[in-house]
């Protein structure tokens, strides 16, 4: 019994591992951060809880900007319900590493770019049933051209994973 409790947990534990972003370095088309949210970017998205089940679906406009190592990003996102929700970040770009902050973002988060990938970790204040939940974020971004990024963000809550977020975006 003690040995399948143990293989249980290691399974666990490895299951919750996630990459290092060390290991697309060499990967191109490289990532900047800068470079591709600076303008107008169109995405396309859904919520999915921890079934999978496809829960929401959304679009969001991004209107960036950067001012030497201070960028504002400011999401407009539009439900499939009807609702809209406005999220605006204010990163700070150290070498390949950001910070970021933003209204419903308890603390700051941290990220970092290498070859085609950046991941960002925060934590998010999500509005829950009337409830604020503070909900950990690993959100992952590839770049597949100069124009289209593809981002997936996994959210968790005392280390169980609860939902994700799989976004399309593209550059005009």
């Amino acid at each position: 019994m003690k040995t399948l409790l143990a293989i249980a947990a290691v399974a666990t534990l490895t299951g919750c591992a996630t990459p290092d972003v060390q290991h697309y370095k060499a990967v191109a088309p490289v990532l900047d951060i800068a470079t591709y949210f600076n303008g107008t970017i169109d995405g396309w998205g859904m919520f999915q809880d921890r079934s999978g089940k496809v829960v929401r679906r959304f679009t969001v406009r991004i209107d960036a900007a950067w001012n030497g190592p201070q960028g504002t990003l400011d999401e407009h996102f539009v439900f499939d319900d009807g609702e809209r929700q406005n999220r605006v970040w204010r990163l700070v770009r150290e070498g390949n590493r950001y910070t970021g902050t933003a209204g419903d973002v308890v603390g700051t988060g941290s990220g970092e770019q290498q070859g085609n990938a950046f991941n960002l970790r925060y934590v998010l204040a999500l509005p829950v049933d009337g409830r604020i939940w503070h909900v950990d974020m690993d959100d992952w971004m590839w770049a597949v051209d100069d124009k289209t990024v593809l981002n997936r963000t996994t959210m968790t809550k005392f280390g169980v994973r609860v939902g994700e977020v799989t976004l399309a975006f593209r550059k005009r």
